[in-house]
């Protein structure tokens, strides 16, 4: 039995499929399910983020600045330092807003659009999948080490708010929430973890 020597092009082409084949491999058992799992390990978490928000009608973004403090699975609570300090805590159905001695609290089921927004970060947190296809469209792209999960309202009320939101990451971290409403104006918050239980 006669061998023909492979061509210099064949051995290329067989050394980039063996090359590439385990990171194929792992990239295909790598889903939004995978992500949900992952994410649901985290139970609670500290973060300090910076806030960007361009509006339209202002000639600068809006920067603020604070803390995030999460515990699985529905607490979520955003303090804000600067410009000015206030505070949002979202409790189960409950969400309580503070700005000096002005004290507000909202029930989320008589607010389904803001509901909604909320369980966004909170179902993103948690890693509750149906949470978030309740009022959303999802795709992913990356990796495992560094992803975007994209999120498409599919309510028509929320899609006459918000356009879009993407939630990036790095494992089982979220990184930063980048918000476009429809009216074009948007919001950049980036995130970044102190401590986690």
């Amino acid at each position: 039995m006669t061998t023909r020597p492979l061509s210099l092009h064949t051995l290329i082409r067989i050394l980039v499929a063996l090359a590439l084949s385990p990171a194929i491999g792992h990239a295909a058992d790598w889903d939004i399910d995978q992500l949900m799992r992952d994410l649901a390990q985290t139970r609670s978490g500290h973060a300090r983020f910076v806030e960007r928000k361009s509006i339209a009608m202002l000639d600068k973004p809006v920067e603020s600045s604070g803390e995030l403090l999460y515990t699985a699975p529905d607490h979520l609570e955003k303090r804000t330092f600067k410009p000015k300090a206030e505070s949002m805590t979202v409790d189960a159905g409950t969400l309580i807003i503070e700005r000096g001695r002005q004290k507000h609290l909202l029930q989320l089921q008589d607010y389904p659009e803001l509901a909604a927004f909320i369980d966004s970060i909170r179902g993103t947190l948690a890693g509750d999948r149906k949470a978030l296809e309740r009022n959303y469209r999802l795709s992913l792209e990356g990796t495992a080490e560094r992803w975007t999960l994209q999120l498409l309202p599919t309510d028509e009320k929320m899609q006459a708010a918000v356009k879009r939101i993407r939630i990036a990451g790095v494992r089982a971290a979220v990184r930063s929430i980048e918000i476009t409403q429809a009216d074009g104006d948007s919001s950049l918050m980036r995130i970044e973890k102190l401590t986690a239980q």
